[in-house]
């Protein structure tokens, strides 16, 4: 009888370990707070006291993943956060406190975005698996031990992985994007398909969208930025600003001003009301994964 072989891995590091040990994915800033949240590719998220800033800002680390945390919201006035995993698991914690309060195993995959419906407390997120779900904080928040079954709304007809979501504050449209190269636009109400928007050369690597959900602004590994009517189903603008991939977009609460950044090191802020108008504010030293706003 043959004997199964068994391997097992374990990670030796400093006891009071503060700072990540790779790339960042992710960031949230809480205001009301004044913390910021960042979430690694060492499996980490971690809590940074702004208040402290020039001094020792490290506060605590959240440790419950096995793989890199892709993505991270900050829920119910920041009481929770909701974590994306390439572990393929959803985790919710409780926030000041740092504890892990359920994890969830829907997807089949890595779990690579999040999208966060603030006035409505949903979250949609979205992964290798080719699937995007559709989560009701308020049910997540309560559940116990005894109380742990979780459903969830799913959006059919998705055929590649999801690389980036963004939802509108109301819940009233989800945008999704993919190595496809097409802005797939849906009804989170009714988890029906809208519309495609094609344009793209290249993976879909970040979206946002405005308050009322009739714009989108997408960022691409084409090198571009499109902005979308959603109501006329067409791009409306084109900006050309960086010279290479676009990871990551960020628009300020008014809508009026859009950051972006990515392989080229460039983090720019364009006027939406004259997009002819970009500054690049600062060039980092490595590829820019994230940017928050």
């Amino acid at each position: 009888m043959q004997k199964k072989r068994i391997q097992l891995s374990f990670l030796i590091r400093n006891e009071n370990e503060r700072l990540h040990r790779g790339g960042i994915n992710a960031l949230r800033y809480d205001a009301k707070n004044d913390r910021l949240y960042t979430a690694g590719r060492d499996s980490i998220i971690r809590a940074w006291d702004c208040k402290r800033y020039g001094s020792d800002m490290y506060e605590y680390s959240m440790e419950h993943h096995t793989d890199w945390v892709n993505d991270i919201v900050l829920v119910n006035s920041g009481k929770h956060i909701l974590s994306a995993s390439s572990d393929a698991t959803i985790k919710l914690w409780n926030a000041p406190k740092g504890t892990c309060m359920s994890t969830l195993r829907t997807h089949k995959d890595f779990v690579k975005c999040l999208a966060y419906a603030k006035d409505k407390e949903q979250v949609a997120s979205g992964g290798f698996d080719n699937s995007i779900f559709l989560w009701d904080v308020n049910v997540l928040t309560a559940l116990t031990a005894v109380n742990n079954t979780v459903t969830t709304s799913t959006f059919t007809g998705n055929e590649h992985s999801v690389y980036s979501l963004a939802m509108n504050p109301s819940g009233t449209v989800l945008a999704s994007g993919s190595p496809e190269n097409v802005i797939r636009v849906y009804d989170p109400r009714t988890c029906t398909l809208l519309m495609k928007l094609k344009g793209h050369t290249d993976n879909i690597r970040a979206l946002v969208l405005n308050r009322d959900g009739t714009q989108c602004i997408s960022a691409s590994s084409d090198h571009s930025i499109r902005i979308w009517s959603l109501g006329q189903q067409r791009c409306i603008t084109k900006l050309h600003i960086h010279s290479d991939a676009v990871w990551t977009l960020c628009a300020n609460e008014a809508f009026t001003k859009l950051y972006s950044s990515g392989r080229d090191r460039r983090v720019y802020v364009t006027d939406l009301a004259d997009t002819s108008r970009s500054v690049c504010v600062c060039q980092e030293t490595e590829p820019v994964l994230r940017n928050a706003c």
